[in-house]
């Protein structure tokens, strides 16, 4: 069994910078593959960023290309999503994910995941 327990979220302006964290415990052999997705009332979840094996692979979506980074500190067990440039549409739950699967599957693929965080609100206001 794999536990992930999201940190970091908050209430910041339009333009501002927040980092979650994510703390991984359990079997943490067992996943190579981390996400970050976010959700918002009547909407599907929503994949953001994601990292395979430590760093081999990124993959971000297009709305934050460029203001997101996903990093990995593999001896902590800990995944990172620093959030720069925030915009009024970023405020969701966010939440992050683990799941065992090829490199080729470590994105925004729901199904990819097995494991996933209660979430962490984040609101950015205009």
């Amino acid at each position: 069994q794999v536990q992930l327990v999201e940190s970091g979220g908050g209430s910041v302006q339009a333009g501002g910078s927040l980092r979650l964290s994510c703390a991984v415990s359990g079997y943490t052999y067992s996943y190579n593959c981390m996400g970050w997705f976010r959700q918002t009332p009547g909407k599907e979840r929503e994949g953001v960023a994601a990292i395979y094996n430590g760093a081999v692979t990124t993959y971000y979506a297009d709305s934050v290309k460029g203001r997101f980074t996903i990093s990995q500190d593999v001896a902590k067990n800990t995944v990172y999503l620093q959030m720069n440039s925030l915009k009024p549409e970023d405020t969701a739950v966010y939440y992050c994910a683990a799941g065992g699967v090829p490199e080729s599957l470590c994105g925004n693929l729901m199904r990819s995941y097995n494991y996933w965080g209660q979430g962490t609100q984040v609101t950015v206001s205009s």
